[in-house]
């Protein structure tokens, strides 16, 4: 048996998941491998290396500051989320990822980014995330039209939410059997379809992206769907938001943020017990 846990993307409504994990690390409840996609593989990280409460301190420390993430960041760098802020000056100097604890942990870290040449999302397996390497995290968190593509090893990168919003399957394809699964939208959400154009104007250098891009609203809703026949026939936990808090994708204020990250630990908490008999 190998137990999974798979982390939904959302931007600021994943600190929602970042409540769940504090939950996990309250209560020892670990798995053989996780994968996070966006602001999963955000907060994933420092579960694994058992960082409980650093998301959300940060997170409500930062959210404000036009570092972090914000309109002044994108005009000046072309990405909205603050690059040297939040991959370099936070981590290393002023909320520190601790990486000899990351690189220790028994349990194997992937994150999900899509591919801009090929439109594929991939399962990318981390080690470490010292140095250059965090920028995989960059990679998987990097919004479209918002951020520049991340070149790592000569290839071009965005979001994994893009390719794959919750790669549950690629975690079934490495051998995971037992998966908890943390959504960041209410049971029943499913994605509407979107204006095109401007996929094709912006990425018309990546034909196979721009495909993805306009195939992403079916990819996710054939997702969910398959996720809620899964979870009905016990194969799978999903912990998802019981309330729909509203909270925006850049949100600033604090104590939105500190509600969708207490509902997490609330809702999590209210699953233990199930998730405890299922992984064991």
């Amino acid at each position: 048996m190998k137990t999974g846990l798979v982390l939904e993307g959302g931007a600021m409504r994943g600190i929602y998941t970042a409540g769940v994990l504090d939950v996990f690390l309250e209560n020892n409840i670990e798995f053989n491998g996780v994968a996070g996609v966006s602001a999963g593989a955000v907060h994933g990280c420092s579960y694994v290396a058992k960082q409980k409460g650093r998301s959300i301190r940060y997170y409500t420390k930062y959210c404000k500051d036009k570092r972090f993430m914000s309109w002044h960041s994108f005009f000046k760098t072309g990405n909205i989320v603050g690059t040297d802020f939040c991959y370099n000056e936070l981590p290393n100097k002023l909320d520190k990822f601790d990486n000899d604890a990351f690189e220790a942990a028994q349990t194997d870290y992937y994150v999900t980014a899509t591919n801009c040449e090929t439109g594929k999302a991939e399962l990318i397996k981390c080690d470490s995330l010292r140095g250059d390497k965090i920028h995989y995290i960059r990679a998987s968190a990097s919004m479209p039209y918002v951020s520049e593509i991340v070149e790592i090893d000569d290839k071009k990168y965005l979001d994994g939410g893009i390719g794959d919003s919750v790669p549950l399957n690629r975690m079934m394809e490495e051998g995971y059997d037992k998966i908890v699964v943390v959504l960041t939208r209410p049971k029943g959400y499913r994605k509407k379809s979107e204006l095109n154009g401007l996929a094709k104007l912006v990425y018309r250098k990546y034909p196979n992206l721009v495909k993805c891009i306009v195939n992403r609203p079916t990819m996710y809703n054939n997702t969910m769907s398959e996720i809620e026949k899964l979870e009905e026939e016990g194969k799978i936990i999903v912990i998802r938001p019981t309330v729909d808090n509203k909270i925006s994708r850049t949100e600033k204020d604090e104590n939105k943020i500190r509600e969708q990250y207490e509902l997490g630990v609330k809702d999590a908490q209210e699953r233990l017990d199930d998730i405890k008999s299922f992984i064991s």
